[in-house]
């Protein structure tokens, strides 16, 4: 939320005045209410009654005063860095519409987020058009004292888990922190006019508005895992990262075993020079900004964002070894599906982290491929976020011209349909090693989306129906029963049994995962605990 007296070089009553031939008491009249001594209302009847303009009048004013000419040190900068930070910026006014909707149109900040008074015209009968002022609209909340408050509270209504932060330089604008209603910080703004009861009272007092464009935080992310989802991730991490001056360039990726080797050498050695991972998607280029490290907290600890994503069954031991070592301010975002069956009963890998890490987790779930990842092919994913803003943090990550992000106000919806569509996939994998047909497939893959959802709400009553049918549920389960791990090896250990020869998971997770773990066989586990802690209440887990 911006002031206009601090995006313009001089007030825009106090110029139409001036071009009005009045200024001297227009002027007089604006400094007592920016100062707090007179009532905004009553200074606004009286500027209006002395300047007397026509809209004619109005007209010539802004082509005399175009936007560029008028606007202060810094200030395009800053409004075009926090728009492309994703942050929504409001320009909010004690003058007038007429004067201000030219300004912020220049600047790119939509007419909806504009708060100003408006100009009441008298209409000729015969005409049809304005032809002298009458007055001002006074149902604007801008038209009084507090105004500003009642401005940021209707932006609160729509966006109540939001920040705002209110740059003024006025008495008026040092309201807007005085209210629980009101903004959460006030920036003091001297560039213009310096007011000595502003800059004692404000919490951060700046003459210059690129002071503020360098202060904006240079957030950095933090890779904990490198699998082959992993590794895709940090292809589509990097790009971005890479290229937006919101994030530290520099990626640290957590290995979890320092000693691993690929051909005699070390692996972390080769991602940190050769920067691609040769054993799981060998050839992708990570990044030129990778820094791998065996060193857990070293990658964790200094990180704004923190992006989870080794074997869920690790996860339990990772959040603990980092209780108390990450930032009280940092979000964490969980690429990990499963759960984990306690004695509390399940707990999803985003309630593992919240609870252990005291930060707040979204999940990043959908129908994808590693290897088709990295290759750019069309893709989608789902942000399970618990607010807008957040989910447009992770959007802005992960999203590429070929990996479409969407957003949904439902972890628990779009984690549960990410942990669960891996057992599902193992069904369709035992379907295939049978030899049975695509009806056989059909029938699993329907019936399992239905047992998805039912058990989803059963375990969480608000996941919603409509998450069931994002990239995160009917299209993950798609292409995990059509092209996924789960449901190869389920195949492989079919035919292994039909053959005489059985073969454990883990042999099959050595043999054509490289040792990477199957999700489906230890979320079949869990949910089969869950089943029958239900079982043993009476009850059933597939009601919902």
């Amino acid at each position: 939320m911006i002031s206009s007296g601090t995006i313009t070089k001089a007030d825009g009553l106090d110029l139409l005045a001036e071009f009005m031939g009045v200024k001297d008491e227009v002027f007089a009249l604006t400094q007592q209410a920016k100062d707090g001594t007179m009532n905004l209302s009553e200074t606004l009847e009286e500027v209006l009654r002395i300047i007397n303009c026509t809209p004619d009048d109005v007209r010539r004013f802004v082509q005399q005063h175009p936007p560029e000419k008028r606007l202060t040190k810094g200030i395009v900068n800053l409004i075009k860095t926090l728009q492309k930070r994703g942050v929504a910026v409001y320009m909010i006014s004690g003058g007038f519409r007429e004067d201000i909707m030219p300004i912020a149109k220049y600047l790119g900040v939509p007419r909806e987020n504009v708060f100003a008074n408006r100009m009441n015209w008298q209409w000729d009968d015969e005409t049809g058009q304005p032809t002298r002022l009458s007055g001002f609209d006074e149902s604007q909340p801008t038209a009084f004292n507090m105004g500003k408050i009642r401005a940021i509270s209707k932006i609160r209504e729509d966006h109540p888990y939001n920040t705002v932060v209110m740059i003024g330089d006025g008495a008026t604008d040092m309201e807007a922190v005085q209210s629980s209603q009101g903004a959460d910080l006030f920036i003091g703004y001297g560039g213009v006019v310096e007011r000595p009861a502003v800059a004692e009272a404000a919490e951060w007092f700046v003459y210059d508005h690129d002071d503020l464009t360098r202060a904006l935080k240079c957030s950095k992310v933090a890779m904990i895992g490198i699998g082959s989802f992993a590794c895709a991730a940090i292809h589509l991490l990097t790009q971005n990262i890479e290229a937006d001056d919101q994030f530290d360039p520099c990626l640290k990726v957590w290995v979890q075993d320092p000693l691993d080797e690929f051909e005699g050498r070390s692996l972390i050695d080769i991602v940190n020079t050769e920067h691609h991972h040769p054993k799981y998607l060998p050839g992708v280029h990570l990044g030129d900004r990778v820094v791998a490290s065996s060193d857990l907290e070293w990658v964790a600890s200094d990180a704004d964002v923190l992006i989870f994503c080794p074997p869920h069954q690790h996860m339990q031991s990772i959040t603990r070894r980092l209780m108390g070592k990450v930032k009280r301010e940092a979000v964490a975002i969980s690429l990990v599906k499963g759960m984990r069956v306690g004695r509390d009963g399940p707990q999803l890998v985003s309630q593992m982290i919240r609870k252990n890490l005291g930060i707040d987790c979204s999940v990043l779930m959908g129908g994808n491929v590693a290897t088709e990842i990295a290759r750019r092919e069309l893709s989608e994913a789902v942000v399970g976020a618990t607010s807008s803003e957040t989910g447009q943090l992770f959007r802005k990550l992960f999203k590429t011209p070929y990996f479409n992000v969407d957003i949904v106000q439902d972890v628990a919806g779009a984690e549960m349909c990410g942990t669960l569509k891996n057992i599902v996939a193992l069904a369709v994998g035992i379907v295939d090693g049978l030899g049975c047909g695509c009806n056989a497939k059909a029938v699993i893959m329907r019936q399992g989306l239905t047992e998805m959802r039912k058990l989803s709400k059963t375990l969480y009553p608000n996941v919603r129906n409509e998450t069931f049918f994002e990239s995160c549920g009917l299209g993950d389960l798609i292409t995990t029963c059509l092209g996924g791990r789960n449901r190869a090896t389920a195949e492989a250990w079919t035919r292994a049994w039909k053959s005489g020869a059985p073969k454990t998971w883990a042999q099959l997770e050595e043999e054509l995962l490289s040792g990477q773990k199957l999700q489906g066989v230890g979320t079949s586990n869990e949910v089969q605990e869950v089943s029958r802690a239900f079982a043993r209440l009476g009850m059933s887990p597939w009601t919902g």
